[in-house]
Order: C-alpha cells, then structure tokens, then sequence
C-alpha cells in the first residue's frame, strides 16, 4: 500500500437517534484520522459540523498524502448529515477569525469546538534535542500546540455566547502516564502535555460561562498514516500483528483501536446534560467508554494505556487480554 492509496473507511452502524440535532461543531484538523472520524460522527449525531485544514485537491498535504478536507465533507454528506468544509491554517489567525466569522453569520452560535491538529508527522526519532534541528522540531510544537492556542482565541467569543458550549483538545496520553513517561522527543513531550494543561487551563476560564473544558486522548489509533506506515488494511491489521513472519506491524499494534471510537466518545461527552464533571480533565477513549458504555465498531473496548503499563511490568504481556 502506498501513501497516495487511502485505505478503505471502516463501516459503522449510523445513529439511530440524533441527540446533537441543532447543534453546531468545528472540528479543527478534520482531513482525516481522528479528525476526520469525529467530525463524521458528530455529524451522524445531528450536528452540523464545519471541517477546517490545509489539504485541499488543489493543495495537497505536505504530508503526502491523498486525504483532503473537501473529502471529509463529501463522506459526510453520503452518511446523510450536514457540513461544510473550510480551507484553514491554523497557523493564521486571520485564517481562523475568517472561519469563526462564517459560522456566526450562518448559524449565530457554535456549541463544539474539537481542536485536532497534531504533527506528529513532524517527529524525527532517535535524535538528542540539541542534534535535532530546531527548525524542524518546531513545526511539530507549532502544529500541535501553537494552531490550537489560535483556533480557541478566535473561537471561544462564540462559543461562550451560548451557555453549555464544549471545548474538546485531542492529546496522546492520559495524564498520569505523561506524568511518569518521557515521550521519546522533546518536542513531543512537550506539545502533548501542555494540550492537556490548554484543557486544564480553559476549563477554570470557562466555568463562569456555564460552558466546559476537557482532553480526550486515544490509545494506539489506527489511522490512515498508521496503516500505511505497517503495510497494512482495516481489513487484515490484526491478523498482520499476530503474524510472527512480519517484522510489521509490531504484535502490540494487537492493542490498537479505530478512529471511531474516539469519535464515539467526544458524541457521547457532547450530548451528555452532565458533562461539565469532566471539566479540566483529561480522559482517555477507554475511560469514557467504560463511563458511556459504548464500543469501538469491532464490538470492543480496547485499554492500550493498562496494556502498556502492563507490558512494562510483564514484557509477556498480551495485547488481545487488554480489549
């Protein structure tokens, strides 16, 4: 499998009920992974939902890859919900201020804002911080943490306009094991730990507006990138993992969970009455799961981060015993 071949989207069953009809979202990073899923159920739960990034057909991504932002918009609209897709760097303020302004003169309100931009793409592995080059490592604090600091100055005016408004930042790892872990790169380590202290921070802020502030992180996603970067489907993924003849994937990647289920969980928190008791916190997909009782599409509940303090105690450890 190449990069310009996207693999095939996992199916999922659709909504039965449209808890989050009305509402309206901005899904930043919504070309495709995590982004993708939970601006495509977000929609499927009634939302209308505003994809934003950079990839475009027009301007592909500096990633190399095929996904583009009007795709998003397109699966959307074939899953019978409701977007729009807008050409945003959120590296540019005005960019984003132009976004928001679009929404207000269109619906007046926003009630979700997801931030997802990540870069990892970005990371060099195996490199001291002061071998790296700055400029280089850079790209990933400011794709990973820089857009979301501008993506929620510009939007929270209109978010706290209504009371009840959802701020969701999408980080990689929970707090506790971030606490304990260093993540292998600088400038990883940092980008990940101060989007789920962003969450912390704008949940103080925006409790005087009624409206909430958390962090959701994933375990090991499997995303677009991921299942390029192992040579593997949707389809054969476990299979793959538990092929010993395979140097790739790794027999953890067993532990892996689809985009969906994330975006299950952020439908979930948005269309709970409740939610601002996750106020300031960060939960992991599992976490949410076992509070909501919702599955990945595969009928699972994958917990990669006991899994992976498990594999620290046990190098035995078993991936499909964590699922």
């Amino acid at each position: 499998m190449t990069s310009s071949q996207a693999p095939a989207e996992p199916e999922f069953p659709p909504f039965v009920q449209r808890p989050l009809k009305g509402r309206v979202a901005l899904v930043a990073g919504a070309t495709r992974g995590a982004g993708r899923a939970i601006a495509r159920n977000l929609a499927r739960a009634g939302a209308f939902v505003y994809c934003t990034g950079r990839s475009t057909s027009a301007q592909p991504s500096d990633y190399g890859r095929s996904e583009t932002i009007e795709g998003t918009a397109q699966l959307i609209e074939a899953d019978g919900g409701h977007a729009q897709a807008l050409v945003c760097d959120h590296l540019k303020p005005e960019m984003i201020h132009e976004v928001v302004r679009r929404i207000d003169e269109q619906h007046g309100r926003l009630d979700v804002v997801v931030n997802d931009i990540g870069g990892e793409a970005y990371v060099s592995w195996g490199e001291k911080f002061w071998d790296t080059d700055f400029d280089s490592g850079m790209r990933l604090v400011n794709a990973g943490l820089l857009t979301h600091l501008h993506t929620a100055h510009a939007a929270l005016p209109l978010l706290t306009r209504t009371p009840g408004g959802l701020h969701i930042e999408i980080t990689d790892g929970t707090s506790e094991f971030n606490a304990a872990h260093y993540r292998e790169s600088i400038y990883l380590d940092l980008t990940k730990t101060a989007v789920s202290r962003l969450a912390f921070g704008l949940g103080h802020e925006l409790s005087d507006s009624e409206c909430t502030a958390l962090a959701i992180t994933p375990g090991w996603l499997r995303s677009e990138m991921m299942l390029d970067l192992f040579d593997t489907s949707e389809q054969t993924w476990l299979r793959d993992s538990l092929d010993t003849e395979r140097e790739l994937p790794p027999a953890d990647f067993a532990i892996s969970e689809t985009r969906h289920l994330l975006g299950r969980t952020v439908v979930a928190v948005a269309s709970d009455a409740q939610r601002h008791r996750f106020n300031t916190r960060t939960l992991s997909t599992r976490e949410l799961a076992d509070i909501y009782a919702i599955d990945d599409i595969d009928g699972s509940r994958p917990d990669s981060w006991s899994f992976m303090a498990a594999k620290e105690a046990d190098l035995g450890a078993d991936a499909r015993e964590y699922r």
